[in-house]
């Protein structure tokens, strides 16, 4: 059977994606291999009639929703391959099978390298985090540092000041301010820490304090980190996909890439802020313009 989609990933993005598409009477495959980002979360936040809910909950919860439309087929596994051969996409999965599909969406999102840090996994997802729309209500009015050392640091910095007034901005001895912007932090009660950081000292997951290699210390109980995003899937690559500014898919206002048939959604396209709804938004345009594109197709004259 042909289909006339294939969405590639299980996260809010493809969910959504596959919503639209099975509510379209598109006959939809979507692929979730059950590796997401959020893997060491377990409150999600910002998404409207599910605030606070573990992720892996609302996974279920989509996935027994989409069980409702006869046209969506959801394969639990990994997909090991993409090939577009005379006009469809010929989707490899991990267990042999392969799929044809009039329409291909990416939702394959990204993965993280988290900073060089003694420790760091253990507090990433309990007390330090990377998005403070998605966790600083949860972290508020307690001692926080921002831990980073790229170039958005300084606007991280800025941003988390607005769930606490005792914030400490750690360059790790690496990202470089200007004396005019150490002064600006400064003189709205910021201190700046330039020195490189030893260690990140607590227990279960809960930051108690940062040790730095001079032997200073300073107690902190959580906090904002910037961690490396990178692509988690490489087929975008190999379909010959564009990438942004940001190493993320380059598409349009319909979320088509350069790639005809091929649309991308959510966190694949690292357009800025990484939130549940904005990803769950992105697959519902994707799955809009797959739709477009099918009608035009039946139509065309």
């Amino acid at each position: 059977m042909i289909m006339d989609c294939a969405v590639i990933g299980g996260g809010p993005a493809g969910l959504n994606a596959a919503l639209v598409l099975g509510r379209s009477r598109r006959k939809t495959v979507l692929f979730d291999d059950n590796k997401p980002r959020n893997a060491v979360t377990s409150e999600s936040h910002g998404f409207i009639t599910r605030d606070g809910i573990d992720p892996q909950e609302l996974k279920s919860i989509a996935q027994e929703e989409l069980g409702k439309y006869p046209d969506v087929k959801i394969e639990k596994q990994h997909v090991l391959a993409v090939e577009k051969k005379e006009g469809l996409f010929e989707v490899r999965a991990a267990d042999g099978k392969v799929f044809l599909a009039k329409k291909l969406i990416l939702a394959t999102g990204f993965k993280e390298v988290l900073p060089d840090l003694e420790r760091v996994g253990e507090f990433y997802g309990k007390s330090l985090f990377s998005c403070p729309f998605c966790d600083g209500w949860e972290m508020r009015d307690r001692p926080l540092a921002v831990i980073s050392e790229n170039e958005n640091a300084l606007h991280l910095v800025k941003v988390a000041s607005n769930w606490t007034d005792d914030l400490i901005f750690c360059t790790n001895g690496k990202a470089s301010l200007s004396a005019d912007e150490k002064n600006m932090l400064e003189n709205n009660g910021i201190q700046v820490y330039a020195e490189k950081i030893a260690r990140l000292v607590g227990n279960l997951g809960v930051l108690e304090k940062i040790e730095f290699e001079s032997g200073a210390a300073i107690r902190r109980e959580g906090g904002f980190i910037t961690p490396e995003w990178v692509q988690a899937s490489d087929i975008s690559a190999a379909l010959g996909c564009k990438r942004n500014a940001l190493g993320g898919i380059e598409t349009d206002g319909m979320k088509r890439t350069n790639v005809e048939g091929v649309f991308a959604c959510g966190d694949i396209l690292m357009a800025g802020a990484s939130q549940l709804i904005m990803a769950a938004a992105d697959g519902s345009m994707a799955a809009i313009g797959v739709n477009a594109a099918l009608i035009e197709e039946k139509f065309k004259i």
